[in-house]
């Protein structure tokens, strides 16, 4: 269960900062033109997804530490790794995908 969730943290992680040093640098994200449908929530807000690339490195970088605690000390990990899955439902489709898994997984192997 720990590598599971070790392995989507790095997944959604790596994709996070790599997607979002992408953006910094080009001015566009990995991919297609435009990013995909977790896009409507930034311009809902009055926000250019293509100005959230700081926000992209952060929450990758946190994921990734996340990881890295499940391996240190996976009971430490738990409640950052909770919140950060939180923070990234947003992020449609496959974000949202890994964040459900990851609170599932989670509130399954560490209940409160």
């Amino acid at each position: 269960m720990k590598i599971t969730l070790v392995i989507l943290a790095l997944l959604n992680g790596g994709w996070m900062l790599f997607d979002g040093l992408h953006v910094l640098r080009t001015g566009k994200y990995f991919g297609p033109d435009m990013p995909g449908p977790w896009q409507m929530l930034p311009k809902a807000l009055g926000l250019d997804p293509f100005r959230l690339g700081s926000l992209f490195v952060g929450l990758g970088l946190v994921w990734l530490g996340c990881a890295l605690g499940l391996l240190m000390v996976p009971d430490k990990a738990y409640w950052p790794l909770l919140a950060v899955a939180a923070l990234t439902l947003w992020y449609l489709p496959i974000g949202t995908v890994i964040s459900v898994l990851v609170i599932g997984l989670s509130l399954w192997k560490y209940p409160a």
